[in-house]
């Protein structure tokens, strides 16, 4: 039987930064809204590494100060390369083109995403903790009132809740609840990786204060790893690395995890007096994409429209920039019913540029002429500025970068046709490497 049904202009399924970001945005408009999280805050994340170009949206959404207390300072990003003597080399944002975006703040996630669903209710959002999203179930045409979406959502005692909707924004994350259901989810085909990770204390930061909060990226042969500090004194560490590696694990992930470590010696050696402090998480089938992000009364935003290979701490970035895209095209649609096509065009625009953007670099992040390129970074035609800008990920602003990105892309193709045998040979490894595995040999196990 059909329970009950309230009403609502949006509902927002998601707790995270996209669901957060266009909830208080559409509560800020008058609208009438209701946000459901499957958990309950704080409750752990991963993604802890946020980039200077989130700071005009925590301005734009009222959570600046809050976010400054809980977050450590990151002035740049460090990539350190074992093909290259094991040192590192440093991007601090201070040198980007655009120098209104000098730092970014490293977070825990749980008390960051905390601090984004209680400004949403204070902006007005109707927030339900502990109800996960079930189904959502498309109205007929003509339905009373405008509403064109039903969703039923369970409570964490069981019972079971309705709402219908005249829009819904699906920012389930990783659930991907409208894309599993509309069978629009697709693995992407040419990038494929899984990832192990841990909170460690006592880890070795650097003595320096603007290099202390740094994130450094270590590559290895199987793939690359992070080093995360946090305000309060532990580290994130985490192994993004290739499937067949993943298979090749034959004990715990506790101990897989710390064997993988130890193959990076940079990084085991900054670990050395460290302790695990946390559970070791493992996920796998890392990078997707849904073929559409928006359909007759709904939006999809953040990773529940697109995830891609973390390396350049870019997620939390883009889920908020799609929440606050989701809201404004939202708020067209309400108030001016005949702007649909194109505010959701725009909407298109906007979701599917960070991961295009990001993705050509990903896609060739561990080939030896791009380590090459970025452990001797030059700034001729403006290239080192342009890529520290891609790095803080301003992408959406008028920053000019692009005819510099494209210089630096043409190098990156003209060195890798000079070093011709080396560039074939990597490509061949590639294509084994993002080779699928099966997805039971993806878990933590």
């Amino acid at each position: 039987m059909k329970v009950p049904s309230e009403q609502t202009d949006i509902l927002v399924i998601g707790g995270g930064p996209a669901g957060s970001s266009a909830a208080i945005v559409l509560a800020e408009r008058g609208h009438r809204v209701v946000q459901l999280e499957k958990s309950r805050h704080p409750r752990f994340h991963i993604g802890e590494s946020l980039l200077p170009a989130n700071l005009p949206l925590f301005e734009r959404l009222g959570v600046a100060d809050e976010v400054r207390a809980i977050g450590m300072r990151k002035w740049g990003a460090e990539f350190v390369s074992p093909w290259h003597g094991g040192r590192g080399e440093t991007f601090n944002f201070t040198e980007g083109w655009n120098k209104s975006l000098p730092f970014a703040y490293q977070v825990r996630r749980s008390g960051f995403d905390e601090i984004l669903i209680r400004r949403s209710a204070r902006q007005g959002a109707q927030v339900l903790e502990g109800c996960r999203a079930r189904d959502v179930e498309f109205l007929p045409e003509g339905h009373p009132d405008g509403m064109r979406m039903r969703v039923t959502a369970q409570h964490d005692d069981g019972s079971t809740v309705s709402w219908l909707a005249r829009y819904v924004v699906d920012a389930s994350g990783r659930d991907t609840l409208l894309g599993n259901q509309l069978r629009s989810k697709h693995r992407n085909s040419r990038h494929n990786s899984a990832a192990l990770y841990g909170h460690f204390k006592d880890a070795a930061r650097y003595p320096d204060e603007k290099r202390a909060g740094n994130i450094s990226i270590y590559w290895f042969e199987h793939g690359w790893l992070w080093f995360i500090p946090l305000s309060d004194g532990t580290t994130s560490i985490g192994a993004v690395v290739w499937p067949y590696y993943m298979k090749s694990r034959k004990v715990p992930v506790r101990d897989f995890f710390l064997d993988t470590i130890a193959m990076c010696a940079p990084l085991a050696a900054r670990l050395t007096n460290a302790e695990l402090v946390s559970d070791v998480e493992a996920t796998g089938n890392y990078s997707y994409s849904c073929s559409q992000s928006f359909g007759p009364g709904f939006i999809l935003a953040g990773d529940a429209f697109t995830f891609i290979d973390p390396m350049f701490s870019s997620g939390v970035l883009m889920a908020m920039v799609s929440g606050v895209a989701a809201a404004e095209a939202l708020d067209t649609c309400l108030r001016e019913p005949g702007s649909y096509a194109a505010a959701m065009k725009e909407y298109d625009r906007v979701v599917r540029h960070g991961p295009k953007e990001y993705s050509w670099f990903i896609y060739r992040i561990t080939n030896p002429t791009m380590r090459d390129l970025f452990m001797a970074p030059r700034n001729a035609l403006r290239m080192k500025e342009a890529m520290l800008s891609l790095l803080a990920g301003d992408i959406y602003s008028d920053t000019p970068i692009w005819k510099s990105l494209r210089a630096f892309k043409a190098v990156y193709y003209v060195f890798s046709t000079l070093n011709l045998p080396r560039s074939l040979r990597a490509l061949r490894r590639r294509a084994v490497n993002i080779r699928p595995d099966e997805p039971e040999r993806m878990t933590a196990g």
